[in-house]
């Protein structure tokens, strides 16, 4: 194998597909990426063996090769050369892989690359396609609330619900849900997945703020899910199980409802949640009724208490709520809408959360209760 790429495009890449690399496995290949010569570039390949993630440099090809070396000495190695400047690979005797770049010479002992476990590539027709801003924004919205402890595996997954022209993501812990629904520009078969959390918050980072599509495969086996857009292929395993039916917990009436700005609500919030870190995390919110319009946001502790006002427009009667403040801080901050819409029936019942001007997106938040 012998090559020539930039520096800058190779270290973008590292830096996209060491996101997979394994930090805790007994296998010392998967804390390897793995280098081979494809289409005329570089391909690189990292893998946990949950997830993978390959990436496409462009180079020049002087002979074809594969190895695998250690993913964060490369990375380093390459971040810490000029940026703008050629780098030369060469994989030389007993698995010794040559850089060089401009003065400076290194080389790295690497493992073979027959060693590091296949990976599923883009073989199979797209089960659909969807823009590549509306899926980040989606995912940006839904999976923060998915679990992460594995006492109940299947809550750290989120599930995609593929039905006709549409795309329906849910994550749920046990205090909360969140549920978007999004158009794909294929329609496809109804057919529902789990897919996990962290495999999508990685293809967050991967996704760009543009109109181009992001090809989605599902294996025929149904145990994998391949998210493809040009340049780089994310491929994850599914989760799994059946996902419990959020719909039937998920509020259909309330008996008070509150317009207020959302910037306005977590400027409110953050200090309120200071004090509660101090106690029990809670953080109260009481709704003046019909004609008394506001919100007050309260949180009491030994070390001190905080009182804050929102404006809001009410409709119903008053009630007071209390809410655990981080779900609170979580949903205000990663829904990026002007104005929320906060429905409930109670001190006791779950709080709805619903961006003004998307009717699309809805966030439920289970109360904490409390002695008074």
């Amino acid at each position: 194998m012998k090559l020539s790429v930039m520096q800058e495009n190779l270290a973008r890449g590292l830096s996209i597909v060491s996101r997979a690399v394994s930090t805790r496995s007994t296998l010392p290949v998967l804390a390897n990426v793995l280098l081979r010569t494809e289409d005329a570039g570089l391909k690189l390949t990292a893998t946990n063996l949950e997830i993978g993630i390959t990436y496409w440099v462009p180079g020049k090809i002087e002979s074809d090769g594969a190895t695998t070396v250690p993913a964060k000495l490369l990375t380093d190695l390459v971040n810490s050369l000029q940026g703008g400047d050629r780098i030369d690979l060469e994989l030389g005797p007993a698995e010794t892989l040559d850089l060089r770049c401009g003065r400076f010479e290194s080389h790295l002992k690497g493992i073979d690359a027959e060693e590091f476990p296949a990976i599923q590539t883009t073989g199979e027709r797209p089960t659909t396609r969807i823009a590549q801003n509306v899926l980040r924004r989606a995912l940006e919205q839904t999976a923060f609330a998915a679990a992460t402890d594995e006492a109940r595996p299947i809550l750290t997954g989120v599930l995609c619900r593929f039905e006709g022209d549409a795309l329906t993501l849910a994550a749920a812990d046990n205090y909360r849900i969140a549920v978007k629904t999004i158009p794909v520009l294929d329609a496809v078969a109804e057919t529902s997945v789990v897919v996990p959390a962290r495999a999508l918050s990685e293809l967050m980072r991967i996704l760009s703020d543009s109109d181009d599509p992001v090809e989605i495969v599902l294996a025929q086996a149904r145990n994998q899910i391949l998210f493809h857009l040009e340049g780089v292929d994310l491929v994850s395993r599914l989760i799994d199980g059946q996902f419990p039916n959020y719909q039937t917990v998920m509020p259909r009436t309330h008996t008070t409802r509150a317009v207020l700005d959302r910037e306005e609500l977590l400027r409110a919030v953050r200090p309120a949640a200071l004090i509660a870190h101090e106690s029990a995390n809670i953080v109260k919110l009481q709704i003046g009724s019909n004609g008394e319009a506001g919100i007050t946001v309260s949180a009491n502790a030994e070390i001190g208490d905080h009182v804050g006002q929102v404006e809001a427009a009410v409709e119903g009667d008053g009630t007071t709520i209390a809410f655990n403040a981080k779900y609170l801080a979580d949903v205000l901050t990663n829904v990026t809408a002007d104005q929320f819409a906060l429905e409930l029936q109670g001190p006791l019942a779950p709080g709805v959360f619903k961006p003004i001007g998307d009717d699309q997106y809805v966030h439920v938040v289970m109360p904490v209760r409390t002695t008074s």
